[in-house]
């Protein structure tokens, strides 16, 4: 597997982020000019309608197909890196930490954790700068 860092931890699955969207959109746009054609010749304006509403939900469907699981994995990341900061310190995280602080702690190593942990707290480091102090790179391969 590949070395994970800062540059390279973002993960895509083409299928779904590319092709998926991109089929969903040319859809809806396909479903506006049926709308659209079949408003101006005032017939089969039911099935237009249908369509637009079944393109809709499909997108929404795929939105929340995407956001449950990640809203999951927030909360099971936070549950870890609650039990690590305990482990390590004897107390649980700082309660001022959002949970996308939280998320970007997880690359910390557990010799940077609790001081990064502290200073995101204390200076209410953006999740994308708390990353970029990370020193020694800790790989999360499993989140999508």
């Amino acid at each position: 597997m590949e070395r994970q860092s800062y540059a390279k931890h973002t993960k895509l699955v083409p299928l779904y982020h590319q092709v998926l969207f991109g089929l969903i959109a040319l859809t809806f746009v396909g479903a506006v000019v049926n709308m659209y054609r079949s408003f101006a010749a005032t017939q089969g304006r039911r099935d237009a309608v249908l369509i637009m509403t079944l393109t809709i939900a499909l997108a929404m469907l795929s939105f929340f197909c995407r956001i449950f699981p990640l809203k999951a994995q927030d909360r099971a990341i936070r549950a870890e890196e609650n039990l690590r900061h305990f482990a390590l310190t004897g107390k649980l995280l700082d309660a001022r930490l959002t949970i996308k602080q939280i998320v970007g702690l997880r690359f910390a190593s557990d010799g940077e954790f609790v001081e990064l942990a502290r200073r995101a707290a204390d200076e209410g480091l953006t999740p994308d700068a708390i990353k970029k102090a990370v020193k020694t790179w800790r790989a999360d391969h499993d989140r999508l």
